[in-house]
């Protein structure tokens, strides 16, 4: 089976080029994203892997049905660039659900203590021989509220972290995992009462600016925002507002909402043509990653593999169990129970 490999990275290939040789699968790989203008380059290939910022929208699946494409094989957990409703009828889609929840959530804590006890700033301030401490006072997290939106596997992993901190946890869900011990709370009083607030939730139309202007006046001062998850969580001009305002106290972003044409690229001798970004990179109280948290070793072999069994499992069994449900509704709830294709 030949696939078309779409925003490549140097770190993609050797586990992809292990599991594609012993599966009979060839991989051709490119550096660029999948949209409209690239989407020819599928063109005899049974089936194309893609990643978080590819645009797999309406018109790239149509084209992509039109070359002969049989499968889109996601090699990640969400799927909001995806026009699933539009590909029910032409091309069926996996996903891979889990990866390692331990290296989202150990990055969303990695993060944390970075900002909060100003490890980044001290790390350039000693290879300059400076060892002055102005200004690098932190804050304990033991006794902190912290409050946690979605509360799936890299949710519950973060939740046990911060508990290991000796942290108060409260959480929000909108469907809250039964019989967990965790202390549910309504959104609102999560803002209100929370000094660390961090999101593990999916992108749906519902959490889409979960944090917004409206936010602003239900935080309590000085909180600080940490995201791993998907960047339209939060509305970032809201969220420069808040800084501006000092009622947010720091933000730790993975992720961000206009981050397709940027993260993952080297701009380093270039101008950033996004004001909004460039005005949160330079204000000290924040920390940008690049959509980092899923990068370890373990991530990496297990969304490989994941990925090569996927497209075994569907050209072999004629079904998936990672296929995405989506003309039953929601993921979960296949009314052919995985034992066939979607349509």
């Amino acid at each position: 089976m030949k696939f078309a490999f779409f925003d490549a990275k140097p770190y993609d290939k050797p586990s992809f080029e292990l599991y594609g040789k012993q599966n009979d699968i060839k991989f051709k790989y490119y550096d660029t994203k999948l949209n409209e203008d690239t989407a020819e380059l599928a063109k005899g290939c049974d089936g194309v892997c893609v990643f978080v910022n590819d645009d797999v929208s309406a018109k790239v699946i149509d084209r992509l049905y039109e070359l002969g494409v049989k499968l889109i094989a996601l090699r990640c957990s969400g799927y909001n660039n995806v026009d699933v409703k539009h590909a029910y009828g032409k091309i069926h889609i996996v996903r891979v659900p889990a990866y390692s929840p331990y290296a989202v959530a150990e990055h969303a804590m990695a993060m944390l203590l970075t900002s909060i006890r100003r490890i980044h700033k001290a790390y350039i301030r000693t290879k300059d021989f400076n060892f002055s401490l102005s200004g690098l006072t932190g804050f304990d997290l033991h006794g902190k509220t912290v409050g946690v939106v979605g509360t799936g596997k890299i949710g519950r992993i973060f939740i046990d972290i911060c508990k290991g901190f000796g942290m108060n946890v409260i959480a929000y869900d909108k469907f809250p995992a039964k019989d967990s011990g965790i202390n549910y709370v309504p959104l609102d009083e999560l803002y209100e009462r929370s000094d660390i607030i961090s999101f593990h939730c999916p992108l749906t139309e519902e959490t889409h600016h979960i944090v917004d202007k409206s936010s602003l006046d239900k935080f309590k001062k000085g909180v600080i925002l940490i995201n791993t998850s998907r960047g339209a969580l939060i509305d970032a001009e809201a969220l420069l507002e808040g800084i501006k305002m000092r009622k947010i106290g720091g933000a730790c972003l993975d992720v961000y909402e206009e981050e397709a044409d940027i993260f993952f690229e080297d701009f380093s001798g270039h101008i950033v043509e996004d004001d909004t970004l460039a005005r949160l990179i330079s204000m000290p109280n924040v920390l940008v990653t690049s959509h980092q948290a899923f990068l370890t070793e373990e991530a990496l072999d297990n969304i490989a593999e994941t990925t090569v069994h996927n497209i075994n499992e569907f050209f072999a069994n004629g079904a998936c169990t990672n296929e995405l449900c989506y003309h039953c509704g929601k993921i979960g709830e296949c009314k052919k129970s995985r034992l066939s294709k979607c349509f």
